[in-house]
């Protein structure tokens, strides 16, 4: 109820985030974005950077706008000339339009990538029905509700200039109450797990602030951030941090708590004579190992997203020791452990609360 009243009271202002959509410019005024097909794929330069010499460019043929049809050719890095692109692959270019008595110009911007990522959903997709059945099909519905929350409310409602941290907070609430008992259904089982998981949505907020503050994290370390405080000067990038690390730890919190409330369902079902004390122990103990393995999955995930800024940082001359402290480097440190924190703690959170409502123990025959 109290996440609803959240929604309410913090619901974006469309016409505020109308506003500041679409407000910079992404590029220069009259460019536009055309579709190619690749007609032919020049190997990469081994001495020019490229578009000379027969090396470095791609030929293709327009698909859509005003010259349709036309044959281009555009330079492009060397990376792109070794990704294996062949004939038939599609292209975005940008169009400058004809002026001063040129005729209008195309270089490369990207690849078309829509097909693959559509094709990927959907092996993802039946992978996870295939193999999960219903609960599989419930948890897609939850990861699209999920989604809506996210791009409908949290994102427009900070936008608007309302609170990050509790605005992410009740996004997380009404997240989980959606995802779990969609996915687990209504029962007191995932209710436990519901209660464990907010309890650690709570502690890991409270971790993140104190971190985020503690470190003096500004928040901004990329191009990204840098346009936010350019466009949004109002927005504090350190509160968005602090969200950030909450959202990021949705799922493994998840994992966590539902496993501990089943665990301790299973545990009673096979000992019912056991006692509570006895209960709370033997499902710590699974707990134990569980947080174990998540710890490690949480951790493995920050440093994969981080992949390419450790692999930079291997470059410079200085100690890696030394640069722990730098902006992206301490950012991604505080949100594996602040995260971490609010999910080992929601682990005995969520037992303590399982073993106090699942049945009692039964006499012995």
């Amino acid at each position: 109820m109290l996440a609803l009243v959240g929604v309410a009271h913090w619901w974006p202002d469309a016409d505020r985030v109308d506003k500041l959509k679409g407000s910079m410019a992404f590029s220069s005024e009259g460019t536009t974005y055309e579709t190619a097909s690749v007609t032919k794929v020049e190997p990469r330069c081994t001495q020019a950077v490229g578009g000379s010499d027969g090396c470095g460019r791609l030929h293709g043929r327009l698909d859509e706008g005003p010259e349709r049809g036309t044959a281009v050719t555009v330079d492009v890095p060397p990376e792109v000339a070794d990704l294996g692109l062949t004939t038939g692959s599609r292209i975005q270019l940008l169009r400058q339009p004809a002026a001063g008595g040129q005729p209008a110009a195309y270089s490369y911007f990207g690849i078309q990538r829509d097909r693959p990522l559509w094709l990927l959903a959907a092996m993802f997709a039946l992978v996870v029905v295939a193999v999960a059945r219903l609960r599989g099909l419930m948890a897609l519905v939850g990861l699209v509700v999920a989604a809506g929350v996210v791009g409908v409310f949290m994102l427009p409602a900070v936008l608007s200039g309302h609170p990050v941290v509790p605005v992410a907070i009740v996004a997380a609430v009404v997240i989980m109450y959606v995802v779990l008992y969609t996915t687990h259904g209504l029962s007191l089982r995932t209710s436990v797990a519901l209660g464990g998981t907010l309890a650690g949505v709570g502690l890991t907020a409270l971790a993140a602030w104190y971190s985020v503050g503690g470190a003096r994290l500004t928040g901004v370390i990329d191009e990204a951030g840098a346009t936010l405080v350019t466009q949004v000067p109002a927005l504090s990038l350190q509160r968005v941090l602090i969200a950030s690390v909450v959202i990021a730890g949705l799922g493994a919190l998840n994992d966590v708590t539902i496993t501990q409330a089943s665990a301790t369902w299973e545990l009673r079902a096979a000992a019912p004579q056991m006692g509570r004390v006895e209960l709370f122990r033997s499902s710590m103990r699974i707990g134990r190992d569980h947080v174990a393995s998540t710890i490690y999955t949480l951790a493995f995930a920050y440093v994969g997203s981080a992949l390419v800024l450790l692999l930079a940082v291997q470059l410079y001359d200085r100690p890696l020791l030394d640069l722990l402290g730098t902006e992206e480097i301490a950012s991604e440190i505080v949100r594996s452990l602040a995260g971490g924190i609010g999910l080992v703690l929601a682990m005995p959170i969520t037992t303590a609360l399982a073993t106090a409502v699942v049945p009692g123990p039964r006499p012995a025959p």
